[in-house]
């Protein structure tokens, strides 16, 4: 997926798209990373990319960015559909690798180890 593509899906967006994509988000998110959990190698860090995503206290551009890149994520149709078995997750894998990269430094210890108490309940 080249960066043109990644840059317009990581655009934060309106505060309405923002309302829209949390929503989506939060309804999703877990079903969704149940079934990419084999094909994602980084599933803990997606997992603490939603936790700060959720976090008011992340600033509002960082939260629109990672809520676009869940969105793409948890949409069930996009670019690669994610039901093509092998295939399915390599262009959601593309955006929250670009996401999580450009927010690096906002995901905190907190937020990682709530990604890592969800893995081991998840078990």
């Amino acid at each position: 997926m080249d960066d043109v593509k990644i840059g317009e899906i990581l655009v934060p967006g309106s505060a309405d798209e923002h309302s829209r994509r949390e929503e989506d988000v939060r309804r999703k998110f877990w079903r969704t990373a149940k079934k990419a959990a084999r094909q994602v190698p980084f599933m803990e860090d997606v997992i603490a990319g939603y936790y700060c995503a959720l976090d008011r206290e992340t600033p509002a551009r960082v939260r629109g960015i990672l809520l676009a890149a869940l969105a793409y994520f948890v949409l069930p149709l996009d670019m690669v559909p994610d039901f093509l078995a092998g295939f399915g997750f390599t262009d959601d894998v593309a955006v929250l690798v670009a996401a999580l990269s450009a927010v690096r430094s906002h995901i905190t210890p907190a937020h990682r180890l709530a990604a890592k108490r969800a893995l081991e309940d998840a078990e």
